[in-house]
């Protein structure tokens, strides 16, 4: 099984207007850029305040035991469906979570993650 993973590292405002500057230049000058995609935060304190250990569970427990719902999400981590939901949002905003909304049940949403692994990556 081929693993697919997402990298998170910790980016602060300068280095990400330097990367902007060095890949527009790139592209002004004609040249291929290779695509990079991860999340970046600017403070290992901010990435700590969005990756929560119970933010962390509600992705193994996505990746692991597949749950049809976020009903059923809620009910296997044993926590209130609104604060599931409210972190289901946080997580499918900056790109850690899927969530499909069913054909045959409009209120229905199944939450996905679709890789099994996160790399991160801390500047010294």
């Amino acid at each position: 099984m081929k693993v697919k993973k997402i990298d998170i590292g910790i980016k602060g405002i300068k280095e990400s207007l330097k990367d902007f500057a060095d890949t527009w230049k790139k592209l002004e000058a004609g040249k291929k850029v290779k695509k990079e995609e991860g999340i970046y935060f600017n403070s290992i304190d901010t990435m700590r305040a969005v990756l929560t250990n119970k933010r962390l569970l509600i992705l193994k427990t996505i990746r692991e035991r597949h749950p049809g719902s976020v009903y059923e999400l809620s009910k296997m981590l044993g926590r209130d469906l609104k604060n599931v939901n409210q972190d289901l949002k946080l997580l499918s905003d900056i790109g850690l979570v899927t969530l499909e909304k069913t054909e045959t049940d409009k209120k229905r949403v199944i939450p996905h993650v679709e890789y099994n692994k996160i790399l991160l990556e801390i500047p010294v």
